[in-house]
């Protein structure tokens, strides 16, 4: 059971269905995270910072970082 506002709350099966795409969101959303960082780095060594791609890839890496302030200022992370 869980506590919410003085109140006993028992997790139900949409509870943690939620919970668990929660989970996979935030999984998700770190691992291309990760991945745009990794397909940067590589057009960064080869000379490509100003190619549409590492545009396109900075515009997506940003808004991954914004999800993931989203999750802390909700004290989700």
């Amino acid at each position: 059971m869980e506590e919410q506002a003085g109140q006993m709350h028992t997790m139900d099966d949409a509870d943690r269905t939620r919970l668990v795409s929660f989970e996979k969101m935030l999984k998700a959303v770190r691992e291309e995270y990760e991945d745009i960082e990794r397909q940067m780095e590589k057009l960064k060594k080869s000379g490509r910072t100003k190619s549409a791609t590492y545009r396109q890839l900075m515009g997506r890496k940003m808004t991954c970082q914004n999800i993931i302030s989203m999750y802390k200022i909700y004290d989700l992370l």
